[in-house]
């Protein structure tokens, strides 16, 4: 039985760089990729490179909240009045409660929020699911399936250990699946010389401040990247603005900001400032709840009503929105001036500002 190789890509240089690898063993593989509908286009036009490159046909996989959007919209209909809700916001909430054709987006409209650090659902829902549940458990069913990815140990701290093999004994389907992650041990510089080698140019983004080039923006994009996406695609801020109002619509809180409240100087201290409103609330309206218990740790009653006064006093915070958060980017001294020299980088013609060192 011949076992199925399957690549996936995101437009990105990693991906690139195991498409690369699996193009040069000379044996079928599939090339893969999940739209997530928050991609760059010059990203989506970049996965296509990289296909055409290797001389295999892209695959694309998208996916689609139309059921659970449907079930939510049920669910605000019967219960939000219920639970005291404002009318006006049930009402907004069940207008927008309809697909839009963009997963992200629609993603972020069914959950009431955006991802954030702690929550960071969007690779799950967007990216591992979709590409399981469309392409791998049906190819599981016909043979064994080796799935590349482009991970590196050096990345962050989650994938040090990342293994260069692993096999997943599947009990859902008939065959077992072997992740390869052949540039576990590469550096982004290993990478980027390696793309060279071949021949392959790196996704354009790298040379334009991005460190990373796969949601656009990232919820965990740097100020540099934000600075750099603001000056040359201001587009990409526009769209943040309008989804950041659909899903404020769809929240029940009526609250949505596509960045961390903390991500600005001025969002930290808004959220250290209604922390110490709600925990004076807590004392004052709750004296009966200790703050900690005997044995000194917090006490669980009083973090559950801290948390819900903080719910409720935030939602009408001013938090920062994201036509804010790209302003504040463009500052030095903690926002508190504009950066001249990246202003007048801006005037000469957005010269390329590379993390990785490509500019020269």
């Amino acid at each position: 039985m011949t076992t199925q190789h399957i690549v996936n890509v995101s437009g990105g240089k990693d991906s690139a760089a195991c498409a690369l690898l699996a193009a040069e063993r000379g044996r079928p593989f599939r090339l893969v990729m999940a739209d997530t509908g928050h991609e760059a286009p010059v990203t989506v036009d970049y996965a296509h490179q990289v296909a055409e490159f290797v001389g295999r046909p892209l695959e694309i996989a998208r996916a689609d909240f139309s059921e659970q959007l449907a079930r939510k919209r049920a669910m605000v209909e019967a219960d939000w009045l219920a639970k005291g809700v404002p009318a006006d916001r049930v009402a907004r909430a069940l207008e927008v409660l309809q697909p839009t054709g963009n997963p992200f987006l629609d993603l972020c409209i069914w959950k009431g929020r955006f991802p954030s650090r702690k929550a960071q659902f969007c690779t799950d829902f967007l990216k591992s699911r979709t590409i399981e549940d469309g392409i791998v458990r049906p190819a599981l069913d016909a043979g064994p399936v080796v799935q590349w990815l482009g991970v590196r140990r050096d990345e962050s701290l989650n994938r040090r250990d990342a293994p260069i093999l692993q096999r997943v004994r599947r009990s859902d389907a008939a065959h077992d699946i072997v992740f390869y992650r052949p540039i576990a041990t590469w550096t982004a510089a290993d990478v980027f010389a390696h793309l060279a080698r071949r021949g392959l140019p790196p996704n354009p983004l790298y040379r334009q401040g991005m460190g990373r080039v796969g949601c656009f923006p990232c919820i965990n994009a740097g100020k540099g990247e934000l600075a750099e996406i603001g000056r040359r695609f201001p587009e990409a801020v526009e769209k943040l603005m309008a989804w950041e109002s659909l899903v404020k619509d769809a929240s029940k809180r009526g609250a949505a900001t596509f960045f961390a409240s903390d991500v600005t100087p001025e969002g930290a201290a808004l959220g250290r400032r209604l922390k110490r409103q709600a925990r004076a609330w807590v004392l004052r309206h709750h004296p009966d709840i200790p703050e900690a218990t005997e044995d000194g740790k917090p006490s669980p009653a009083f973090a559950a009503r801290l948390t819900a006064r903080m719910a409720e006093i935030s939602a009408s915070a001013p938090w920062p929105r994201a036509d804010e958060v790209f302003l504040w980017a463009t500052t030095d001294r903690g926002g508190r001036q504009f950066n001249l020299l990246d202003r007048i980088a801006a005037e000469d013609g957005l010269a390329c500002s590379s993390q990785y060192g490509l500019c020269e």
